[in-house]
Order: C-alpha cells, then sequence, then structure tokens
C-alpha cells in the first residue's frame, strides 16, 4: 500500500474526507462536458422547432413546423424566458429552413422558398415574397423541403421528399433542386426519399440526411453532387425536366442487391457517405449542422453533427474522403433532448441549438416539443475523436492521450462487420455478419493516436467497433466506446 493510501485511508477513518473516488468507481456522463439548456416557451405556444437562424441583431429566429417563425432576444443567456421570445410571422406551411441575407429572412416552407423582413422595425415581418414555387405538392403529408444555408455561389440547396415517401407524381418530389440567387431552380440530384436536414461541410460540400425506407435499408447521410443519383429511383420521371441540366437519367437499381455492388455497375449512383445502424445509432436521422467555432464547442472542430427525432439524440460524424468519395464513422454524442430533435444550427461561438417535435410519431424525449441549446463546459471528454480507414485497418485518435498498455492490447476491441440489403422493400435487416480480428494495435508516440492492423475488413460494410477496453492515461473509460465506420471503400494509403 502507498504512503498516499495510507494517509488517505487514515483521514476517511477521522470522517477527513469523504471517500476515495476512482475513475472506475464514477465514470463521467455526457452532462459533466454538455450541458442542455431548455428555453421557457410562451404559455399556449406549441412550438415544435423545426429550423434556426442566428440574425444579425443577436436575436435567434426560430421556425415552428406549424408555420411560425419566432424571434428570442439573449439566446445566449444562462436562462431564456417565455418574455425573451416574439412572434415575428404565422401563416406560413411547415417551415423547416431559414437562412439570412442582406436584411431578408428566407424560409424553405413546403410549397417554395420566400423570404420576409421587417420594414418598419417594429419586430414584426411585413413584407413577404416568393423566391421560387416552381416544384409541387399534392396535399400528402409526407412531402417535406428541407433547404440549406447560402452556398458559395449565393444558393439555396433544398431536398424534397417523395410524394408518400415512396414515388413521385408531383412535379421534382424526389430531387435536391437549387435555388439560385435570381429564384431560378436548378434540378441537381435525384434519388431523394426522405429527408430529415441538410448541410454543408466546412469544405462547402453538400449532405442531407435520408431516412429507412424504400431503397434505404436504414438512415444515411448522403452526399450531394450535381448530376448525381443517391438511391431512390421514384423520381425518375423528372429527368424530362432535368434533362438540359443533367442528361438522361441513370439505369435503376438492382432490388436485392447491395450499395457497392450497384454502386460498381451505375456511375451516377453515390452511396451513403455514412450508415447509421438502425436501432444502435437511431431511427430517424433529422437535422445536420457543422462545427465552424474553431474549438469553442469542444474538441470536435470541423466535423459534421446530425439530430434523431426517435431517439432524441445528436450523433457526431467524422468525414474523410476515399478514392475521391466521402466516408467515415459516425459516434454517439448527446442524450437526453426534451422531445425528438429535428433541427440544428451550431453557432460561431460554439453553442447549438436543438429544436425538437414529436409530431405523433413518438420519441425518447417525452415532450411535444422544446427549443434547447447544447454548450460545452470546457472539460474534454475521454472520446474517439475520428476513425480513419488505413489500407490494413483503421487508425484512431483520441481526444486525450492513452493508457498504452490498454490502448495498445489488441483484446481491448472488438470489430463486427455488417452491412442492409440495397432493395424497393421498406428497410432492411442487418446482413452479411461477420467478425474482424484485430490483429495489433499500435500506440503513438504521444499516446493520442492508434493504428489497428485488421484481418477481415469488408468493403461496402459497416464497421462496429468497440473499444470497451481502451482507458485514457487517467484511467477513465472512453465517454462512448462505440463508433461506426462505413467502409464504401478501401484505402489505398
Amino acid at each position: 500500500m502507498t504512503l498516499w493510501r495510507v494517509v488517505c485511508l487514515a483521514a476517511l477513518v477521522c470522517g477527513l474526507v469523504p471517500s476515495l473516488v476512482r475513475a472506475e468507481d464514477k465514470p463521467p456522463v455526457e452532462a459533466d462536458y454538455y450541458k442542455i439548456t431548455t428555453f421557457e416557451v410562451p404559455k399556449d405556444v406549441v412550438l415544435e422547432a423545426s429550423a434556426f437562424q442566428l440574425m444579425p441583431n443577436g436575436q435567434l429566429a426560430v421556425a415552428s413546423r406549424r408555420g411560425e417563425i419566432w424571434m428570442v432576444s439573449n439566446p445566449f443567456a444562462g436562462e431564456v424566458k417565455a418574455a425573451q421570445f416574439k412572434r415575428f410571422a404565422h401563416g406560413l406551411h411547415e417551415v423547416l429552413s431559414l437562412a439570412e441575407r442582406d436584411g431578408w429572412l428566407y424560409l424553405v416552407q413546403r410549397s417554395d422558398v420566400s423570404r420576409i423582413k421587417d420594414s418598419d422595425g417594429d419586430g414584426v415581418a411585413d413584407v413577404f415574397e416568393v423566391v421560387n414555387d416552381e416544384w409541387e405538392i399534392s396535399g400528402d403529408y409526407h412531402e417535406y423541403a428541407f433547404g440549406s444555408k447560402f452556398d458559395a455561389e449565393g444558393n439555396l440547396w433544398v431536398v424534397l421528399c417523395l410524394t408518400g415517401s415512396f414515388s413521385s407524381d408531383v412535379k421534382y418530389r424526389g430531387w435536391c433542386v437549387r435555388i439560385t440567387p435570381e429564384g431560378k431552380l436548378i434540378p441537381t440530384t435525384s434519388g431523394i426519399r426522405s429527408p430529415g436536414g441538410i448541410g454543408a461541410n466546412l469544405a462547402g460540400d453538400m449532405f442531407y440526411t435520408d431516412n429507412q425506407g424504400p431503397w434505404n435499408g436504414t438512415c444515411g447521410l448522403k452526399h450531394l453532387i450535381p448530376g448525381k443519383f443517391v438511391g431512390h429511383p421514384g423520381g425518375f420521371k423528372w429527368y424530362s425536366l432535368a434533362e438540359p441540366f443533367l442528361g438522361k437519367a441513370p439505369r435503376e437499381p438492382e432490388s436485392g442487391s447491395r450499395f457497392m455492388v450497384e454502386a460498381k455497375k451505375i456511375p451516377q449512383y453515390e452511396p451513403p457517405a455514412v450508415l447509421f445502424p438502425y436501432g444502435k445509432m437511431g431511427q430517424s436521422a433529422a437535422g445536420v449542422a457543422v462545427d465552424a467555432s474553431a474549438g469553442k464547442f469542444g474538441p470536435f472542430a470541423g466535423q459534421l453533427f446530425v439530430a434523431d427525432q426517435t431517439f432524441s439524440t445528436v450523433m457526431r460524424c467524422d468525414l474523410e474522403k476515399v478514392q475521391g468519395h466521402y466516408q467515415g464513422a459516425c459516434f454517439p454524442f448527446r442524450e437526453g433532448f426534451g422531445s425528438g430533435s429535428l433541427g440544428l444550427e451550431l453557432t460561431a461561438n460554439g453553442s447549438l441549438f436543438v429544436g425538437g417535435t414529436n409530431r405523433g410519431w413518438g420519441s425518447r424525449g417525452n415532450k411535444p416539443f422544446a427549443v434547447e441549446r447544447l454548450d460545452w463546459t470546457g472539460k474534454v471528454p475521454f472520446e474517439m475523436q475520428t476513425m480513419r480507414a488505413k489500407p490494413d485497418g483503421f487508425e484512431l485518435t483520441f481526444t486525450q492521450p492513452v493508457d498504452t498498455q490498454k490502448a495498445g492490447d489488441p483484446a481491448s476491441y472488438k470489430l463486427e462487420t455488417y452491412t442492409y440489403i440495397f432493395q424497393a422493400a421498406y428497410g432492411s435487416p442487418v446482413v452479411d455478419q461477420a467478425t474482424a480480428k484485430v490483429e495489433q494495435a499500435v500506440v503513438s508516440a504521444d499516446r493520442k493516436s492508434v493504428r489497428l492492423k485488421i484481418a477481415g475488413l469488408k468493403e461496402g460494410h459497416i464497421h462496429e467497433l468497440n473499444a470497451d477496453g481502451v482507458r485514457s492515461e487517467q484511467g477513465l473509460p472512453l465517454l462512448h466506446k462505440f463508433a461506426y465506420y462505413n467502409l464504401n471503400y478501401l484505402a489505398t494509403e
């Protein structure tokens, strides 16, 4: 027994210290690192928060799925009370996205892109203009429209849900379109099913979330590339309008196949960058936000954060390009939001606003709606920061130095591989399961990364890593021990 333990035990006997606290006795929890602040919404207001936009005057615009927009003063306050809310606009149609430019607040609603502003300074919008309404609606409740922030050319990207989320007899349903600064519509990418959010990474490349259903075995994060096809052929009839921009439709995928089998046969097909294992990472992928705060939101600068409506969570995604295509890993990040997480806004000063609704679908968060803010406490969690593909395995980086003995032991890791069927039927079971073997784990000199040599890498499979045996140099377990890497393409270097 060390002298320190003798001293501490003596002090404990004398009642001078409450206990000896070890890392194993009291493992950290998410709230130690990221704090949720729930906003008090005005009484009798149903604010199913679907989108946010921080305004030049410091107010926060909050859209409601029910067609209202509210302005919140001092949204970064320790407590946000109902008196800080003021209704800015109403009578709109399911607003799911907001963006600000040149004094106008742009909104994507079910039927169009519009812009509004307060011309007389009384805090209420009084000018409403339609920017573009070239897509159509039928009245089916599933015809969601999610829009991005402005890209470098001043375009808004809009992803349009298929009618009923199955097919498209309604103009441009099942497509991503761009709306130019002049208000013109450009057909951009086909293959959309049921989007839940859209956003760009730091490089300006656009991604959206699509949800489990036909041609989507599970939810995924997909890269939107002009001229490409992202999986669901239900909107192919609108190539009749898009041909001047994109040419003819690609061949349809073969139902019952696998994502990467079809990617090798269909040049226009861009497979999902990340697949979210169903029932493990969530069930309804939603809003997308990039961390452009340069470290003010913690140790994940540049990564994408994705909401899940059913699980009331926010997930984390680390992407890389392999053979010219985005792919990467997803990690659990923060659970415990009050309602079903939908809209996200991550501000430059490092606050993540999270909007919630259960909309009758249900969610782990049991409130019908919520407006919340997530802030980093300044403490760095012990996490897998990145997971990157290598020709013979993966390289992990960590947010803190690791215990060399434990992180260097292959027995500290378990790795399973599997995928989903690419099919016209709704969803898919997990298929093609296998166990990969971690043959070697080499810790770097700075103890912040580990190279894993793997036997049994599977192209086109999710690689589910359980790093339960890894500890930090202080003896802490990982805050989240699972990572899921979507290995579409094998690394060549």
